[in-house]
């Protein structure tokens, strides 16, 4: 049986619980946090950084929500392949996976951990580059989506497991411009998915752990 480590509030963990719900894998969730400690041990123990999700396969370990992707395609397949046969279409998939990512998850993570600082620590130029950085990523990907259907092609992939808790919490550090059509379009896609709703709801009751707070009309989700 497969075991998954992290947190549902945790945007990693979302993008390995979506490709596991999406050809509905049998795993064990294990819980990361203050009421489990042999957990939370456990992981400091068997990931480089302690960081989760991790993946226990047996005795195989598995770190990094891409790579656990990687695995679950590659060992546990299912009805949805996360990665095109094609090895072209692959590398596109797994380099709109490494920009979901790096630059939209990264800076609303600065953004995000800014809050976490004393008022009197913030670090205002970094919340601003973040912020820009944000919006040249909306820019390419608008253009993007104008000939795709999901982050790349017609089908589901690690590359949408990767954009779905991305876009997700992008909204709630600052709402994506109405000008944006067809990413508002493509982000509406995603949270009507079952396995992105799912995590959705998972998540639901640990909203106030969101440093910044939530922003107005997330209720709907």
């Amino acid at each position: 049986m497969l075991e998954l480590f992290g947190h549902p509030f945790s945007s990693y963990t979302w993008k390995a619980l979506i490709a596991l719900y999406e050809n509905n894998t049998d795993f064990t969730f294990r819980m990361i946090d203050p009421e489990h400690q042999n957990n939370t041990r456990r992981v400091k123990a068997l990931s480089p950084q302690g960081k989760f999700p991790v993946l226990i396969d047996t005795d195989r370990v598995i770190c990094e929500s891409s790579i656990i992707i990687e695995y679950l395609h590659c060992f546990y397949p299912g009805a949805v392949a996360l990665l095109p046969a094609d090895p072209q279409r692959a590398l596109q998939v797994r380099t709109l996976d490494r920009f979901f990512d790096n630059d939209v998850m990264a800076p609303v993570q600065r953004i995000v951990n800014d809050f976490m600082h004393h008022t009197a620590d913030r670090d205002a130029p970094t919340v601003s580059s973040a912020h820009a950085a944000l919006q040249r990523s909306y820019d390419w990907l608008n253009r993007h989506l104008e000939s795709e259907s999901h982050a790349e092609g017609d089908r589901f992939s690690l590359a949408d497991c990767a954009a779905a808790p991305s876009r997700f919490y992008a909204d709630w550090v600052g709402e994506i411009d109405q000008k944006y059509t067809q990413l508002r379009s493509y982000r509406a896609r995603l949270l009507a998915r079952p396995s992105i709703r799912r995590c959705v709801e998972e998540a639901r009751p640990y909203r106030s752990l969101f440093p910044p707070g939530l922003p107005a009309g997330t209720d709907y989700l």
